[in-house]
């Protein structure tokens, strides 16, 4: 044993590994890839609606207009809902829309209502 040896060994000196940090550089990375895949394919898949305006048609009907958003050449569905004075949901519909052929399109849809409704709205929109 030599003597930069013998005094590293009283002195608690030991060669550091650098292995245990590679690998925890490298899980890293891995970890970044994989959020940042997620966060892009959710991205390319959101689809961004927004109500235009209602019709209150009688006390069992309301018709919603709304226009979607970044969904060409995509199928989406939407859930249409109709509320009371008091934002109860009184009527919902799911509406299932083919691929667009724009990037942004209008639609109109009308809801069954159980009771009047005030107010009609696109609850959310997601891609098919």
């Amino acid at each position: 044993m030599t003597t930069a040896e013998e005094l590293d060994q009283r002195y608690g000196r030991t060669r550091r590994r650098r292995l245990p940090w590679l690998l925890a550089i490298i899980a890293a990375v891995i970890v970044v890839a994989i959020a940042a895949w997620m966060t892009i394919s959710q991205s390319m898949n959101s689809v961004t609606s927004d109500d235009l305006g209602f019709e209150v048609v009688d006390s069992h009907e309301v018709t919603v207009r709304f226009q979607i958003s970044d969904a060409h050449g995509k199928e989406v569905t939407c859930a249409v809902e109709a509320l009371d004075e008091e934002f109860g949901v009184v009527g919902w519909k799911i509406v299932e829309i083919p691929k667009m052929e724009s990037h942004t399109q209008q639609f109109t849809t009308t809801v069954p209502t159980v009771s009047e409704a005030t107010t009609g709205l696109v609850n959310a929109c997601w891609v098919a």
